[in-house]
C-alpha cells in the first residue's frame, strides 16, 4: 500500500503483493470511503494492481492472479470497477463472477473471438428495433461502432462497441529506451497531445529522478489546449442545433488559439513542444507579448460569443434537459473531467493532484447534468484558463533554462503521474525494468470510463439528440484503444 504526496508525481519502490481476499477488502473500504478507481489492471508479472485516488490522496495495491482466474466481481456494488474488471478478463482471461456486463472492451481474449462477433444486447420485442452507426462515419472520425435498440423515435439502449485499430501502443512503450517514447505519447489522443505529454515526460522524469525546467512553460501550453479542444466542442455543438453564428465564430477562435501554439513550437496540436527534462522551445519577450494580446482579445470575443450563444432560446430549447447524468450516477460510476463536474462533482486533477501552483484555482461546476451544463461548464473553465494563461505569460522569464538532462532510470521503481487534460483526468503508471526501459507501461484516457456516461445519457431520448449528447462530451476513441 502507498500513499502519496501532494505537488509531484509520486515514485516508489514495488507494492508487495497481498492476499486477495486483503486486496479485495480493502478495495471495497476504499471505495466506502469515498475513493475511486483511477486505474484497474493486470500485467505479465501476473500480479493484479489497483490505483485508489480521493482529493489529496491515493493508495496503489496488488495482488497476485487468482489461481483459478477468477474472482467475485467488485462491480455489483461499486460500478466504477466496471470496465477496468473488463479489461483485465479481456486481456487475461481473469474472470470477475458476477460481473453484470462480461463482454470486451476492444478485442475479446487477445483477439481470439472476432470483432464482428461482438455480442450485442438484443430484443424479442416486435416493438423494439435496431439501428446501427458506423464503425465508417461520415465525416474525419476514428472508428467505433453504435448500436441502438429503439422504440419509435426513442432510444432505449446504446451500446458502444470500440476496438476497430487497435495499436498496441502500450506494448511499444516496453519496447526500447522508455525516455524516447515522446512521438508515441503524442500519439495516444491526437488532440491531447500536451496533455498525454505532459504525463508521459513527469513519469520519466519521477523515475530518473529528474528536476524538469519550464514547467511554466508547459502549463501555458496545457492550458492553451484546453481553451482550443473546449472551442472546438462548442463549435460542434452550435453546428448540431444550426446555430451557425456560433458554429463559424468559436471555429475561427479555435483557430486563433492552436495558431498561437503554432508560433511557440511549430504545431498546431504541440507537437514536439515537450521533452523529458522540460521543453524544447523557449519564449521571447516579443512572443509573450504577442501571446498575450492575442490570448487578452480571443476572451472578449469568447465571451460576448458566449453570452449571445446561451440567450439564444431555441438552442437552450434543444441544450436543456437533454442528456441528463445525475450526481448519483457520476459518482458511482466514476466519471471524470467534464461529464462528472457537469453533474456537480467537483473532481479536477489540478486540484486533487496538482503538478503546479495554481493559486486561487476553483473547480468549476454545473449542476443540472445535461447538455447545457457540458456546454456551458466549457465556457467557464474557457474563462478561467484564459486567466490563468495571462498569469503564467507575465511570470515567465525567457532567459531561464528550458531544458534539463534526464538521468538515467532508478530500476525496479513504480511511478504515477496524473494531468487533467480538457475531457479529464489523464493517468500513467510504469514500473522501470532496468535503467533504460520500463518493465509496463498503463495509460487511462478519461475517454475509457466516461462512454458509459454517453450510453446512460441518450436513453429515453430521442435518437434525433444522439448527436447533440455525443459531442456535448466530447469523447475519444483511440484514447480508449491502445
Amino acid at each position: 500500500m502507498l500513499k502519496a504526496e501532494l505537488n509531484y508525481s509520486p515514485c516508489f519502490e514495488p507494492v508487495q503483493p497481498d492476499k486477495l481476499g486483503s486486496f479485495l477488502d480493502r478495495l471495497s473500504e476504499l471505495a466506502t470511503q469515498g475513493f475511486q478507481p483511477l486505474a484497474f489492471w493486470g500485467t505479465d508479472e501476473r500480479l493484479i494492481y489497483a490505483l485508489m485516488g480521493k482529493t489529496g490522496e491515493l493508495e496503489l495495491l496488488c495482488t497476485p492472479f487468482p489461481e483459478n482466474l477468477h474472482y467475485p466481481s467488485l462491480t455489483p456494488l461499486f460500478p466504477a470497477f466496471q470496465i477496468f474488471e473488463r479489461e483485465l478478463y479481456e486481456e487475461y482471461g481473469i474472470v470477475p463472477i458476477n460481473h453484470p456486463w462480461l463482454k470486451s472492451v476492444r478485442h475479446p481474449l487477445g483477439g481470439s473471438v472476432k470483432i464482428a462477433d461482438y455480442p450485442f444486447l438484443k430484443s424479442a420485442s416486435k416493438l423494439i428495433h435496431e439501428v446501427g452507426v458506423g464503425p465508417v462515419h461520415a465525416g474525419v472520425i476514428e472508428p467505433g461502432h453504435f448500436r441502438f435498440l429503439m422504440q419509435g423515435e426513442i432510444v432505449e439502449h446504446l451500446e458502444i462497441q470500440l476496438g476497430y485499430q487497435h495499436r498496441n501502443l502500450l506494448k511499444m512503450l516496453t519496447t526500447g529506451p522508455l525516455a524516447e517514447k515522446m512521438p508515441l505519447a503524442e500519439s495516444i489522443a491526437g488532440d491531447t497531445v500536451i496533455a498525454h505529454g505532459t504525463a508521459y515526460c513527469r513519469l520519466v522524469e519521477s523515475l530518473a529522478e529528474s528536476s524538469p525546467q519550464a514547467s511554466d512553460i508547459r502549463a501555458l501550453l496545457l492550458e492553451m489546449e484546453r481553451v482550443a479542444m473546449h472551442l472546438s466542442t462548442l463549435s460542434a455543438l452550435a453546428g448540431d442545433v444550426a446555430y451557425i453564428m456560433g458554429q463559424n465564430l468559436y471555429a475561427a477562435l479555435r483557430t486563433t488559439v492552436i495558431n498561437s501554439t503554432l508560433s511557440i513550437c511549430g504545431s498546431r496540436f504541440g507537437k514536439r513542444a515537450l521533452s523529458p527534462g522540460g521543453v524544447n522551445y523557449p519564449l521571447n519577450k516579443t512572443l509573450i507579448d504577442t501571446l498575450k494580446a492575442k490570448m487578452q482579445k480571443c476572451a472578449g470575443q469568447i465571451e460576448s460569443t458566449s453570452e449571445a450563444m446561451f440567450a439564444c432560446t431555441s438552442l437552450l430549447s434543444r441544450f436543456d434537459d437533454t442528456g441528463k447524468i445525475s450526481r448519483e450516477e457520476a459518482l458511482r460510476f466514476g466519471f471524470t473531467g467534464i461529464s462528472a463536474k457537469a453533474s456537480g462533482i467537483a473532481v479536477d486533477a489540478r486540484a486533487d493532484f496538482p503538478i503546479w501552483d495554481y493559486p486561487g484555482f476553483t473547480v468549476q461546476t454545473e449542476s443540472s447534468g445535461d447538455v447545457y451544463a457540458r456546454a456551458y461548464l466549457r465556457y467557464k473553465e474557457i474563462m478561467q484558463s484564459l486567466i490563468i494563461i495571462q498569469k503564467l505569460l507575465d511570470q515567465i522569464d525567457p532567459s531561464a533554462p528550458i531544458l534539463a538532462p534526464v538521468k538515467e532510470l532508478t530500476p525496479d521503481k513504480i511511478a504515477i503521474s496524473i494531468v487533467e487534460g480538457a475531457r479529464g483526468r489523464i493517468v500513467h503508471i510504469a514500473r522501470s525494468k532496468d535503467e533504460h526501459s520500463a518493465l509496463w507501461y498503463r495509460v487511462i484516457d478519461p475517454s475509457l470510463v466516461n462512454w458509459q456516461a454517453l450510453s446512460m445519457a441518450v436513453a429515453g431520448e430521442q435518437v434525433s439528440d444522439f448527436p447533440l449528447c455525443n459531442k456535448s462530451f466530447d469523447l475519444s476513441y483511440c484514447g480508449s484503444d491502445l
